[in-house]
């Protein structure tokens, strides 16, 4: 009974320190090149997530 608290309250204090600190984490995480290139590579890869990226920064085509 006792491991099986020990162990909710590692998971408890493990989810609330991420949580906190996420943006941290975040950045150590992307600091490395091919971190941040497998981030962006699977973000890019979610359906319609890069045709809205693309649109957002070439903009919208001209109606001629």
């Amino acid at each position: 009974m006792s491991r099986m608290l020990t162990s909710i309250l590692m998971i408890g204090s493990i989810g609330y320190f991420g949580f906190r600190y996420r943006y941290r984490l975040i950045n150590v995480l992307l600091a490395s090149s091919w971190m941040r290139r497998l981030a962006v590579g699977s973000i890019m890869s979610f359906p319609g997530v890069k045709q809205k990226m693309m649109q957002s920064v070439f903009g919208r085509p001209s109606e001629r």
